[in-house]
């Protein structure tokens, strides 16, 4: 029983390696066994004690399995004489080698081996010569159990015993105890941690839901400093005047109630990507000076069903305790999509954030003082009860800027860059038609990039001119060297300038350049003389023959078999040129009819799909012919331009085969020596002006 407690002490004191079968190694002091009976009484008071220092260092986890783990092997421990593993009961204060071992062996200092493990560990009680003959416990890792070492133990009449390995109940069932306690710890705590933080229990985001997924993740500023003001925002007056409304308002609310006006309830920013919806919401939070929260419409909804309407909830909550405030939901289309369009039924948890969502705009309680700011650009697909006065009550259309527009955010953007002075932003403005507010962010961008590449200290005219280009037709490629491919791409482009040039109502030609950019192996490029916002049936067919004049130009100059591939991407463009003319615009000899379902023409793929099909088998070939004899007539005057003006083509194509680029002036010139531009296409030469911002 003495050897039994010594053990336990040892058990108590090296706490830090444990493995499977509870082995433990002690190194330090020696125990003798005279000292071993008064430590048994200590021994369960030095394990408490060593289980209260290790749970101040370790883990739950560890702590619940060490104390477990300790008490189910310590407490059989106490009660048991005999049967135990050699760490439980065969822990010796000191090692001995094998070699050694076999020293005392011969020299008959051994009285007592206990062997353990199959015979593989020894606890011996030999005599130390070093401790002054006194009897010393040590353990011996033996290379096998011998037979040779079994006959000498006999010769020697040494006392030694085999202890077999097993576990008894009572350890084995504080081993599963140990083993099952952290799992259930750990959800019992999970348990209680969702009780303590939603304070009960309930749905998503309410009372008892775990981690606080219903809670809004809105940005709340409560003095927004967005660095962003309206003299920041160009080229969108009209949506600028409706929010410096809605700011005067929330300033000085006084001026409007006075005369029983009410502010706003919603206003919805509508336009294509990059136009300055956000930019215009940022200024809006700068100039306002009321608390002001910013979210993603996709941010409502969760892989949680009910978290998106307990985030809307949330974020309401939130912004009444703030009133009057501002709340910008961008890209609502991701939640406000229009409802029962899903194929096999709608999405339940979607529609019930918009739902919740329209009860919070305009609903039984009602939101007083707060302004609901959105912005997408899918406004067809949305819910028409989240379209409706009272919810938005203004919808503002934020488009693509016209051209005194592209030069004010051209002179914003253009404010910390420096210019050449062979750079006029007015120029700039009118070959960028169709550029958003974020398209031209990134020219200037762009061309202060490349001038710093090239080692200039302004941006130059090249520098926008290559930005552009860059911008609309891709990364620039190496010129070709091969004198036929060359030729042929030379004479493409030269018809299609010619062509355009001479057919009245086209766009004048900017440039005509050999270099390849993106899948193109060269580029004409138009520059419109004006914004095109109303396109007349003249300029549209205008653009048809332009066009076709690269086909034109290869079969005349080449023959019919040499045509090439080149024209593939033109004749895509000019036949959905011709549909439109036919179909949408009635422009042909059909009649001014809208030929196609508004449905099919939109953007949204299930939409076009639900859409009726109303057109008869023979309004459907006459579409097709219709479309077919623009493109046929358009094409005959194309190769007609081409075969009366061969001297001139061919002098062009001479000079831009020398240059591989020609500025529009320059073709103009050479073209007029041999044929008259019609009048409206003439463009008097170009003189820029020094930029200014």
């Amino acid at each position: 029983m003495a050897s039994s407690s010594a053990c336990l002490v040892g058990n108590g004191l090296s706490t830090r390696s444990t493995d499977l079968k509870l082995r433990r190694d002690i190194y330090g002091r020696h125990f003798l066994s005279s000292s071993l009976p008064s430590l048994a009484m200590r021994s369960k008071a030095v394990l408490v004690r060593a289980n209260l220092d290790q749970r101040q260092h370790e883990g739950r986890r560890g702590f619940l399995k060490f104390f477990l783990g300790n008490v189910g092997v310590g407490v059989p421990t106490l009660l048991r004489s005999g049967k135990a593993y050699a760490d439980d009961q065969g822990i010796s204060n000191s090692r001995m080698s094998y070699s050694r071992f076999l020293e005392y062996l011969d020299k008959d200092r051994v009285k007592r081996v206990d062997l353990y493990e199959s015979g593989t560990i020894a606890i011996v009680e030999a005599i130390s010569p070093e401790l002054g003959n006194r009897l010393q416990r040590v353990r011996v890792q033996l290379p096998g159990l011998s037979q040779e070492l079994l006959q000498k133990f006999r010769e020697k009449n040494i006392d030694f015993a085999a202890h077999n390995a097993q576990e008894d109940s009572g350890s084995l069932l504080f081993n599963l105890i140990g083993n099952l306690a952290f799992p259930l710890l750990l959800i019992g705590g999970l348990f209680l941690l969702s009780r303590r933080s939603s304070g009960g229990m309930g749905g998503p985001g309410g009372p008892g839901f775990p981690l606080a997924f219903g809670q809004s993740k809105a940005k709340f500023q409560m003095e927004p400093n967005t660095g962003v003001t309206f003299d920041d925002v160009a080229g969108v007056d009209e949506a600028k005047q409706d929010f410096m409304e809605v700011v005067e308002f929330l300033k000085k609310p006084e001026r409007f109630t006075a005369v029983g006006a009410r502010i706003p309830k919603g206003v919805l920013l509508i336009g294509p990507p990059g136009t300055g919806k956000t930019l215009l919401a940022k200024a809006i939070a700068g100039e306002a000076g009321v608390p002001f929260f910013s979210i993603s419409g996709s941010e409502f909804v969760e892989m949680f069903v009910g978290v998106g309407a307990s985030r809307v909830r949330d974020l309401f909550k939130k912004a009444k305790e703030n009133a009057p405030c501002i709340v910008f939901v961008d890209e609502i289309d991701a939640v406000g999509r229009q409802r029962g369009t899903g194929i096999g039924g709608g999405n339940d948890e979607r529609e019930q954030t918009l739902n919740q969502l329209l009860t919070e705009m305009d609903g039984f309680e009602g939101n007083t003082g707060i302004i609901v700011l959105a912005a997408t650009n899918r406004a067809d697909i949305l819910d028409s009860a989240l379209l409706r006065p009272g919810r938005f009550d203004r919808q503002v259309t934020v488009d693509v800027p016209d051209i005194k527009g592209r030069t004010e955010i051209l002179k914003v953007h253009g404010s910390n860059k420096k210019f050449d002075s062979d750079v006029s932003l007015d120029v700039v403005a009118m070959r960028t038609p169709g550029f958003s507010g974020a398209d031209l962010a990134n020219l200037l961008n762009e061309a202060a990039i490349l001038a710093g590449r090239r080692g200039k200290t302004a941006i130059t005219s090249k520098e926008i001119d290559d930005s552009i280009d860059r911008i609309v037709a891709g990364m620039e490629g190496t010129v070709m060297t091969d004198g036929k491919s060359k030729s042929l791409v030379a004479y493409h482009e030269v018809g299609h300038a010619v062509c355009g040039t001479l057919t009245p109502g086209h766009d004048a030609v900017q440039k005509v350049t050999l270099v390849p950019r993106g899948q193109a192996r060269g580029l004409t490029w138009f520059i419109p003389s004006d914004d095109p916002t109303l396109i007349s049936k003249q300029q549209l067919y205008a653009r048809i023959v332009g066009g076709l004049g690269g086909r034109a130009a290869e079969e005349v100059i080449f023959g019919e078999p040499e045509v090439t591939t080149g024209a593939a991407g033109d004749l895509q463009q000019i036949t959905g040129l011709a549909k439109q003319m036919v179909v949408t615009f009635g422009m042909s000899e059909i009649g001014p009819w809208s030929l196609m379902d508004s449905g099919a023409q939109s953007q949204d793929v299930i939409m076009r799909m639900m859409a009726r099909n109303s057109m008869s088998e023979k309004l459907a070939e006459d579409i097709d012919a219709a479309v077919k004899r623009l493109s046929d007539s358009a094409y005959e005057i194309a190769l007609t331009h081409i075969r009366n003006n061969r001297e001139a083509i061919d002098k062009i194509v001479e000079v831009l085969l020398e240059k591989e680029t020609m500025t529009g002036d320059e073709f103009r010139a050479i073209l007029s020596e041999f044929v008259e531009i019609p009048v409206e296409n003439r463009v008097p030469a170009s003189v820029p002006a020094p930029v200014t911002v």
